[in-house]
């Protein structure tokens, strides 16, 4: 049976143009993937645009010696029938595209065993679901449904990706001959530089780049920079960056990390699974610094989340279109340190802003959301009160809340935060989970400056609590808690190190406390005063 692997292929990706000639292994990128798809005999071709743009790409390919298609820019199910109008419909078709060059001739024929076998009409090798690294990827199915799809749709998602009609009509089905390998949350393609670092450097000294094994490339993408440092995707770390543009925290004596410590925590969580970035006007020089780290081609692989600025400049008695221009100040400044014309998630800092001002703050946002200025708004709480008010506005999409092992205010609205995760989507992310810092610290005098009168008691309870349910530290009990409770969709974290993001990375590994554990401590903790319970009341 014939089989023809197909490489899609342009220079003008938005990120990282012209990556696809960038060298890899000394050769382009496009020739390298090409050449690896066909190192076991099976045909290949490059499917390319017949823009001006592209001419470079088809000259280098054809100049390799390998078979060049040219044709329409956006319609790339077309690009790819006609390149094979010469092969029958019976043909079996792989899909690749040339900014992944981990994929060789011994995988394809591995797809292809699994797809005659199955008897199948559509079969994907992709991420998560083959347990394979993004990038690791490709498509198979036969002609004669890619010939059909192009005559039964002309919707443009389906032009440019090539295969949605197909899989609508047969299903989805995976490759997962090494989904027990867990090497779905790494990555292997090129997307943005860093992507091409890592994967020149899983290339690098490789006597014959063209018939390296896969397989090989993929165990060397451990040791490539921002892969995952866990065993699974912590997707329920939200990264706090308030340590990263101001000195915060009560226990933090390091202050700030340098610029390339910062990016290095943001890019390496991120690589993790980590799907949140958490920042807010009021946090120094925070915004700057996540802006800053993203502009490199990484925007869109996590949700950042900024906060409103706390106002405190805006008269009491404020008209709608003073209140107005504060509001929009404030937005255009963060759209501007974060280098977007569109935030992902906005969330009030004080949530009296609800109703202050008639209203008007609150009114503004809406408006901006329905304008596309704003994906998701919601509220930061400090109070089980400004919890219950939030969890009642219908506009509110996202709510993040103080929540900590020793934080005994909210049990009485667990029900109501579940009914509107439930009903309306409500994201619940909790933060001070270590309480900035103050839960794993073994000094008296800082819990003192929190308003702990008998400090002593409340560490060795700590210590002993971790003891008794075999945690490694404290913070690992305070962050395995806080993953016990279904209701929390996120537990914002701040690291001040790569070694901090490492260690926490590895708590997140490990799963939330056992229902039985929960109730032990829930029954059994001390109680902490409601002064230390808001670091706003601390002293200074």
């Amino acid at each position: 049976m014939r089989r023809v692997a197909v490489l899609q292929a342009r220079s003008n990706s938005s990120r990282l143009p012209g990556k696809v000639l960038l060298p890899v292994g000394g050769v382009p990128m496009v020739v390298l993937a090409a050449s690896r798809a066909g190192n076991m005999g099976c045909d290949i071709l490059v499917a390319t645009s017949d823009e001006p743009t592209d001419d470079c790409l088809a000259d280098t390919v054809e100049n390799a010696g390998i078979r060049c298609f040219r044709g329409e820019l956006d319609n790339t199910l077309a690009r790819i029938v006609f390149a094979l109008a010469d092969y029958d419909d019976d043909t079996c078709v792989f899909r690749l595209t040339s900014d992944n060059v981990i994929p060789d001739g011994q995988l394809l024929d591995e797809l292809y065993g699994d797809f005659i076998d199955q008897k199948l009409d559509y079969l994907c090798c992709n991420g998560e679901s083959s347990g394979l690294p993004y990038g690791v990827s490709a498509e198979v199915t036969w002609l004669k449904h890619l010939r059909t799809a192009l005559d039964s749709t002309s919707e443009p998602h389906d032009l440019e990706h090539v295969t949605p009609w197909v899989r609508r009509q047969f299903g989805d089905t995976y490759f997962q001959r090494y989904r027990e390998l867990g090497k779905g949350h790494f990555r292997g393609t090129v997307d943005c530089y860093d992507d091409y670092v890592a994967v020149q450097q899983i290339f690098r000294d490789l006597p014959d780049p063209i018939n390296h094994s896969w397989m090989d490339l993929v165990k060397r993408l451990e040791e490539a920079r921002f892969q995952p440092v866990g065993r699974r995707p912590c997707s329920r770390l939200v990264v706090g960056t308030a340590q990263l543009g101001m000195n915060y925290g009560i226990a933090n004596a390091a202050g700030m990390p340098s610029p390339g410590t910062a990016e290095a925590i943001l890019k390496t969580a991120i690589g993790s699974g980590s799907g949140y970035l958490d920042t807010a006007r009021a946090y120094g020089h925070s915004e700057d610094v996540v802006g800053r780290a993203l502009a490199s081609g990484w925007k869109g692989r996590a949700q950042i989340i900024t906060k409103l600025s706390p106002l405190v400049e805006c008269p009491e008695k404020a008209s709608a279109e003073v209140v107005r221009a504060f509001v929009e100040s404030s937005i255009f400044h963060s759209m501007s340190c974060l280098r977007t014309n569109r935030l992902d998630a906005l969330l009030l800092h004080r949530a009296s802003h609800l109703s202050d001002w008639d209203g008007a703050v609150w009114s503004c946002l809406c408006e901006m959301k329905s304008q596309g200025t704003i994906d998701t708004l919601g509220v930061s709480v400090q109070s089980p009160e400004e919890l219950a008010e939030s969890l009642s506005v219908p506009e509110v999409g996202l709510i993040q809340m103080p929540f900590h092992i020793l934080d005994w205010r909210w049990d009485h609205l667990v029900e109501k935060i579940e009914d509107a995760r439930a009903n309306r989507g409500v994201v619940i992310h909790v933060r001070s989970s270590l309480l900035q810092g103050l839960l794993v610290s073994e000094k008296p005098a800082l819990w003192r400056q929190a308003g702990e009168k008998e400090p002593e008691l409340r560490i060795q309870w700590l210590a002993d609590t971790a003891r008794q349910l075999r945690c490694e530290s404290v913070s690992e009990l305070c962050i395995r808690y806080c993953l016990a409770h279904d209701w929390i969709d996120g537990v914002v974290i701040g690291m001040e190190s790569l070694a901090q993001l490492k260690q926490n990375i590895a708590v997140f590994d490990k799963s939330g406390l056992e229902p039985d554990q929960v109730r032990l401590i829930e029954q059994h903790r001390p109680l902490l005063a409601e002064r230390t319970l808001d670091p706003s009341r601390w002293s200074k």
